[in-house]
């Protein structure tokens, strides 16, 4: 499997690109609209088309690169069903599978941070899942925000220790963004570690704190939830 950690500065998103060397076929999750052409490019020099684009959920903080790599290659839009975003050409949800060659992104619902976030389960041919992509539900040492978006600070803490944690303590963790220079972590590492969901840290302490975070709201939310909702779709006066 070819797998590529891509990152954007600005809003300290990840993308990850999962590639099947044999077929030559590619996905690529959470991208940022501004590194379409940096994404192409490294499709390009890995010999890689480009079949699928997939989102943990519709983002707040970035505009998605989906619409315009679905312009331009023809790839198919993979979006959360419960994320409200019409564009989608396959809405996933719980138990879904995004297959590229033999590459499988096995789909679980993962709310809180918002109503329609999913993480990814990721196995290649008949490999066990070895990592799971989780978005802005279980960052590394941390978590996304749950006041906007439906979020539901006691829905994240299930989906965490319900479906997350329940997963083998060596499986590899990818999130969606990271602001401190952690690129990744494990299962086991984040339920000893973590400072909001792990160790002793009892639900209704999780729901206190993330109730008393009063942050501001993300910069570029009003431009990029509607953008979003579209996949980013440049429209015809972009092309």
């Amino acid at each position: 499997m070819i797998f590529r950690q891509l990152f954007d500065r600005e809003s300290c998103t990840y993308t990850y690109l999962f590639g099947d060397p044999a077929t030559g076929e590619a996905v690529l999750v959470d991208t940022v609209r501004e590194h379409v052409g940096r994404d192409l490019a490294l499709l390009d020099e890995l010999m890689l088309k480009l079949s699928a684009v997939a989102e943990t959920h519709v983002h707040a903080d970035h505009v998605t690169g989906a619409g315009e790599l679905r312009k331009r290659t023809g790839a198919r839009c993979h979006v959360p069903r419960l994320g409200g975003a019409p564009c989608a050409d396959v809405p996933v949800g719980d138990g879904d599978v995004v297959q590229v060659g033999a590459v499988a992104l096995c789909v679980l619902a993962t709310p809180g941070h918002t109503s329609g976030c999913v993480s990814y389960l990721v196995s290649f041919g008949a490999g066990n899942p070895d990592r799971v992509l989780t978005g802005d539900a279980l960052l590394v040492r941390g978590c996304g925000r749950t006041d906007f978006q439906e979020g539901d600070a006691g829905r994240l803490w299930d989906s965490v220790h319900g479906r997350l944690f329940a997963l083998p303590d060596a499986t590899l963790v990818y999130p969606a963004h990271d602001y401190r220079g952690m690129t990744v972590s494990t299962i086991g590492e984040e339920k000893r570690h973590n400072p909001r969901l792990g160790g002793a840290r009892t639900r209704p302490e999780f729901i206190a704190l993330m109730a008393a975070l009063d942050l501001p709201a993300p910069a570029r939310i009003a431009e990029a939830l509607p953008a979003n909702r579209a996949c980013g779709d440049p429209g015809p006066e972009r092309m």
